[in-house]
């Protein structure tokens, strides 16, 4: 039976083998060694898995893929994320990549830029959606009615759906200085007018559970959160929990019947699946995306199994991955086609980005790979 470690003993002790730890023939013992551990940098602490473990190399997808969630535009940056794109039709080419979803266009000029960029350059291949200026909300005379007027122009313009950052919930303000969420009465009226355009949401509510955690010793995403301190949410005198903004997100879709919304980042909150599976239950006009949480959703490969088989058509293909890259994609290839185990979700990176943890394929059957790389996006009209 399984008991408790047995403790080294102290220095100088006598070992089984009637060797003094810290003088063995061997080399050091604990007692040379721990000086140099204790105050190693956990930037500088690399450990190599010595497990051995069969690897499967999925270079083209079952069936050719949507990627519903990634960047193309200048949101993000001063410049086009992707400066050339036919070198990323050709890379969609060589990973089966049928179409990419382009969640930049923003709203006026920028919007007609983008489309006339991809979309209208390249047809068949992008779908743009527009932004909405949220930051009108702070105007006192009749925002809501101006963000109308900005959705209807961009519908216009050749907008196929509507994005919706994370700073509505964690920035936006409104006139009398009030945190805007997702629920509030003035965002279900703006995207209750999407549904009546025919526009689908996906929405980006909330960041990681923890970004909201204390910023201490037992934070799993203390890498990334050093890396982008500007990411934490913790402080309570500034933001709201977590947990408010998932039930203001849950408002929301109990608002909007009507329009199809998309949970960005596996419903927001990829860390509890079955949070997201009751959101889905309460209401048939929610999915998900998979964009930017392989590291979540792969180290619960049975769970996320499960959660596909419960929903085989409420969950889109997303990389969230830009520049759009070949590794990243057949790395996710890999997670949902395979039954491998242990391996990097993000082999590039020397420190993996979201968490100290490998992942493991959830080997998904052929009718789900199916639904997720693009059968519900072609339904969803993306």
């Amino acid at each position: 039976m399984l008991g408790r470690p047995r403790q080294l003993p102290d220095s100088g002790a006598v070992g089984d083998a009637g060797v003094e730890l810290g003088r063995g023939p061997e080399g050091p013992g604990p007692s040379s060694v721990a000086p140099a551990l204790a105050d190693l940098p956990l930037r500088r602490y690399r450990p190599i898995p010595r497990l051995v473990v069969p690897r499967s190399d999925v270079v083209s997808p079952a069936v050719p893929v949507i990627d519903a969630h990634n960047h193309l535009g200048r949101w993000l940056s001063a410049d086009w994320m992707t400066p050339d794109v036919d070198a990323l039709l050709r890379l969609m080419d060589d990973c089966r990549v049928e179409r990419v979803v382009n969640l930049d266009g923003c709203w006026g000029e920028q919007l007609s830029a983008d489309i006339a960029r991809y979309d209208g350059a390249h047809p068949g291949r992008f779908t743009t959606f527009c932004h909405v200026q949220w930051a009108r909300l702070a105007d006192a005379d009749d925002p809501v009615a101006a963000l109308l007027d900005q959705l209807e122009d961009s519908a216009r313009r050749g907008a196929r759906g509507v994005k919706v950052w994370k700073d509505l919930g964690l920035h936006i303000r409104d006139a009398s200085g009030a945190l805007v969420l997702p629920g509030d009465p003035r965002v279900v009226e703006v995207l209750g007018r999407a549904g009546e355009l025919g526009l689908p949401v996906v929405i980006h509510t909330a960041d990681p559970v923890a970004f909201f955690d204390p910023l201490d010793e037992r934070n799993e995403r203390l890498d990334e959160l050093a890396e982008v301190p500007q990411w934490w949410f913790g402080d309570p005198s500034r933001y709201p929990s977590f947990q408010t903004l998932m039930a203001s997100l849950d408002a929301l879709l109990g608002g909007v019947p009507g329009t199809t919304v998309i949970g960005a980042h596996v419903g927001c909150h990829a860390e509890d699946l079955g949070v997201v599976s009751a959101m889905l239950d309460r209401h048939p006009n929610f999915h998900v995306d998979l964009g930017g949480r392989l590291a979540e959703i792969g180290r619960q490969p049975r769970a996320f199994a499960r959660f596909v088989a419960a929903h085989p058509d409420r969950v889109l293909f997303g990389t969230d991955a830009f520049p759009l890259d070949a590794e990243a994609l057949r790395t996710a290839y890999r997670f949902l086609e395979t039954d491998d185990e242990h391996f990097a979700y993000a082999p590039w990176a020397d420190i993996p980005t979201q968490g100290r943890w490998a992942i493991s394929g959830a080997a998904l059957p052929p009718a789900h790979l199916e639904a997720i790389y693009r059968g519900t996006a072609l339904r969803l009209g993306l």
